[in-house]
């Protein structure tokens, strides 16, 4: 990025950047997070997700207990997992959040 960019262009190119490794992930993976296989659980996609953020959450606080950082692949899970959790709910569009 270069300097001259605007905080509206960094964020930006940050959703765009999360967006491909979204759609990476899904064309690798399939889409396991809102059509999981169902060998084991039966839980609902979007609780699926929800779960998925819990166990995120959990391994960044006992990591931070022993002194680690966040990492970037930290961010990137949750707002990927935020992301699809909008995407299961229908939430594509925001504008009724603008104040």
């Amino acid at each position: 990025m270069s300097t001259t960019d605007t905080v509206q262009d960094k964020i930006t190119k940050t959703c765009d950047g999360i967006a491909h490794l979204l759609i990476g992930k899904n064309e690798r993976y399939g889409n396991s997070a809102l059509e999981p296989m169902r060998v084991f659980s039966r839980a609902d996609p979007a609780e699926g997700i929800l779960v998925r953020l819990d166990d995120k959450l959990s391994r960044i606080k006992y990591a931070s207990n022993e002194g680690n950082l966040l990492r970037k692949n930290d961010i990137a899970d949750m707002m990927g997992y935020l992301v699809l959790y909008c995407v299961k709910q229908g939430w594509m569009d925001f504008d009724d959040l603008i104040d």
